[in-house]
């Protein structure tokens, strides 16, 4: 959570507030009348600014105006009059009015200190209002983040946003709240609980065996859990098991309803979650998650009707011992094959990975878990076979370092519903189903390998430790979105500013850069900053060369083109690359007459 803070400088007394960027579009508009002033328009001439609905948040101080003025006006033009202008009015309302800057748009930024009353204020409006050369004048409004939750539960929620082994997600929801995907969530099915019900779309009860079903009937379109409970003696076990409520509290982690002023926040909280249930009692069958995971992305299931609500990402926080079957594969290729990422949880065995399934399922997301100092959990599996770490909990010392998730009381069927702490890769796998979500409303032409490549190119070394192989790292929610949505990176900077020289009409040269301790692959978005010195940029044909030799042209050489030098940023989708390696700015001149150098350039990951 960002704050808010105020200064003072040493030459003056007033305290200058400064204005933070909303994490959503929706501004503070509440405002009273005297402080949200804008003059009308002459007739014909539309107002720069409504009057309406413009102004500070009822208990922000008004310390400063912003004031447009006609094209025509001097002020417009001339800081040093707009100065005059302000020093001026301030004058006749009794206050002392002081020009600050000129904004981008032309506008001037006034001053008015911090202990004016509304009715000051008011005083200094009118004068600008009176004035015929002012277009508008309207308060310099002190916006807040919005995205951060007011949930009730929120601040319990360690996994989102503790600085150690949180996975960084406030800041993503600058950029992406997982609009427009829907996630299918393949487990114990869905119990009723207000914090997900809005954010809740058709699912599908694929149990068919009535043993295992629990509901009395067999396949159909009620995705409702019903419990899955087990006395002593049942399922293999010599001791009972009361429901777990499993898929209910895995799926308030992806898309719990946030900023509803009660519970948990879910990670990709605009996101949809399609309730598809495979577990009952004792487990699932292979045969009824086949069928799930063809259905849930898109396929054609014989008997079932077909998914009116087709999930781009699919999560699997389930799983068993042996290989990955051939007939399993192959339902995880057909929902690849149709644009839905597979997210599956690495197993709670502590043992290699390799020996879980779907955990060891190619195309898929593996994902282990780590606790609350971002080490691997006691239980995580581990290995080659994870892709990536996220948090799972650990509550062998306090409960409260597990994952807080929508959940129900029943013992057995369903009663009231609560919120309870669990543990497990089942937890931190729909941590990376939310991520993928978020990802996907970000850019939704993003395929499943570029989500997996960017989910693990943009990761974070774990912070704590981890034997075994625990993949990538632990995820990083802002970062990740931010490199898929094009934003400013947060990501690691690689610099040469070593000189070289470019001949005239000659041989290509090379600027290498090593790139280490990164792991995975670079981002979707690899920004690469060129600057080069050339009298005649046309001659230029500019090439990055990755650690594998492929080449990704950045600029081709053109008569057009004749301006001088080459200062730019260009954009490069290198997430088939390895970014660890010695990367080169490969530049040649391909006409005679000019010559030029490399000053130096740089990798953004």
């Amino acid at each position: 959570m960002r704050t808010l803070s105020s200064s003072s400088g040493s030459s003056s007394p007033r305290r200058k507030l400064i204005s933070v960027a909303a994490l959503s579009a929706v501004l503070l508009t509440a405002a009273s009348a005297q402080v949200a002033v804008a003059r009308d328009a002459p007739s014909g001439r539309a107002a720069a600014v409504p009057a309406a609905g413009t102004g500070a948040a009822p208990a922000t101080p008004v310390e400063r105006l912003i004031v447009g003025y006609e094209s025509g006006a001097a002020e417009a033009r001339s800081d040093r009059a707009a100065a005059a202008d302000a020093a001026a009015k301030g004058e006749k309302a009794g206050e002392d009015v002081g020009f600050q800057r000129r904004l981008g748009t032309g506008a001037a930024l006034v001053d008015l200190g911090e202990r004016l009353t509304g009715a000051d204020v008011a005083d200094v409006v009118a004068q600008y209002r009176a004035d015929p050369q002012v277009a508008y004048v309207v308060p310099d409004r002190l916006n807040k983040p919005l995205a951060t939750p007011n949930d009730t539960e929120y601040t319990k929620q360690w996994d989102l946003f503790e600085t150690t082994a949180g996975m960084r997600v406030p800041a993503a929801w600058d950029l992406a709240t997982g609009s427009g995907v829907t996630v299918a969530v393949i487990d114990t099915g869905y119990v009723a609980h207000s914090d997900l019900a809005a954010n809740v779309v058709g699912g599908y009860d694929f149990i068919s065996d009535t043993a295992v079903s629990a509901d009395g009937n067999g396949r159909d379109s009620n995705p409702a859990d019903p419990g899955d409970w087990y006395a002593a003696g049942e399922c293999g076990q010599a001791t009972g098991s009361n429901s777990s409520w499993h898929g209910t509290h895995v799926a308030g982690t992806i898309a719990a309803a946030t900023g509803n002023g009660k519970g948990v926040a879910g990670i990709a909280y605009h996101a949809k979650i399609s309730p598809v249930r495979v577990l009952g009692k004792c487990g699932g069958y292979d045969s009824d998650i086949i069928d799930a995971i063809t259905w849930a992305s898109g396929g054609t299931v014989s008997g079932v009707p077909a998914n009116t609500s087709v999930a781009k990402v699919i999560n699997m926080s389930l799983g068993g011992s042996g290989a990955c079957s051939t007939a399993t594969q192959s339902a995880i290729n057909g929902a690849v094959n149709r644009g839905t990422t597979v997210v599956v949880a690495a197993g709670n065995e502590n043992r290699n990975a390799a020996n879980s399934s779907p955990a060891n399922c190619g195309n898929v997301i593996t994902v282990a878990a780590t606790n609350r100092a971002g080490g691997r959990a006691s239980y995580s599996n581990y290995g080659t076979a994870v892709d990536i770490s996220a948090p799972g909990g650990e509550t062998r010392t306090s409960a409260a370092n597990g994952i807080l998730s929508t959940l129900n009381s029943g013992t057995r069927t369903a009663s009231t519903e609560n919120y309870a702490y669990y543990q497990g890769t089942s937890m931190a796998a729909p941590h990376i189903a939310g991520l993928a979500a978020l990802m996907k409303s970000a850019d939704p032409a993003l395929t499943p390998d570029r989500i997996e490549s960017a989910i693990k190119s943009n990761a974070r070394a774990l912070p704590g430790t981890c034997s075994g192989g625990c993949g990538a790292g632990l995820a990083d929610a802002a970062k990740t979105v931010q490199a898929v949505k094009g934003g400013t990176s947060t990501g690691s900077t690689f610099t040469s500013t070593t000189a070289v020289p470019v001949p005239d009409n000659g041989s290509a040269v090379e600027s290498p850069i090593t790139v280490s301790g990164r792991g995975g692959n670079a981002p979707s978005a690899l920004r690469v900053g060129v600057d080069i010195t050339h009298t005649y940029r046309g001659d230029l044909v500019v090439d990055l060369v990755a650690p594998d030799g492929s080449v990704y042209r950045l600029k081709a050489a053109g008569s057009s083109d004749s301006a001088d030098d080459v200062s730019a940023t260009y954009t490069v989708n290198a997430s088939a690359e390895t970014a660890d390696g010695t990367w080169k700015l490969r530049v040649q001149d391909t006409a005679a007459q000019d010559t030029g150098r490399i000053n130096g350039w740089q990798l953004t990951f």
